[in-house]
């Protein structure tokens, strides 16, 4: 859909002394990071990985020598190129494909510009941010959002009043 990066995990900080890092994962879990051998356009090159059995991953870049080049990279987030994931099932998406789409009602209403991609537990929840620059926010299902494509995103009418 859109030629932006995906990001895929972020760094939280240093694990031991080598140079390993931890990271909070965003795809699906470790095997969609082994996947990729670089990430930010080149700038870390993977070496080693593995489940940190808790959730997220313990990773060694090359680029990385010891414990105190690991702690500067501390919420840097990994990102590989839109064109180098797997093509989507029907109903898939990437967050990042919805971020910055328009958000129109059913009942025909601008309604503002999706800003963020959130998922506290229960599924995902868009962030839509009005022209008047108040948000609300709205769940990802079929029934609050019945359409969307690369162009918008169509919010059933109920789900958008103030």
């Amino acid at each position: 859909m859109t030629g932006r990066p995906v990001t895929l995990a972020a760094i939280s900080g240093a694990h031991g002394v080598g140079g390993e890092v931890r990271l909070k994962l965003f795809g699906e879990g470790v095997a969609s990071l082994k996947a990729h051998k670089s990430f930010n356009d080149g700038s870390l090159t993977l070496q080693k990985l593995r489940d940190d059995g808790k959730g997220g991953a313990i990773a060694r870049f090359a680029e990385v020598a010891d414990r105190t080049a690991a702690e500067k990279l501390r919420g840097t987030v990994l990102t590989v190129p839109r064109a180098s994931l797997p093509p989507l099932a029907e109903g898939e998406y990437y967050y990042t494909d919805l971020i910055g789409l328009a958000a129109v009602s059913t009942e025909g209403e601008a309604l503002g510009t999706c800003i963020a991609v959130e998922n506290f537990g229960a599924g995902d929840v868009l962030e839509i941010e009005r022209a008047n620059s108040k948000r609300f926010m709205v769940p990802m299902r079929p029934e609050a959002v019945p359409e969307w494509n690369g162009e918008r995103l169509l919010i059933e009418a109920a789900y958008a009043a103030d």
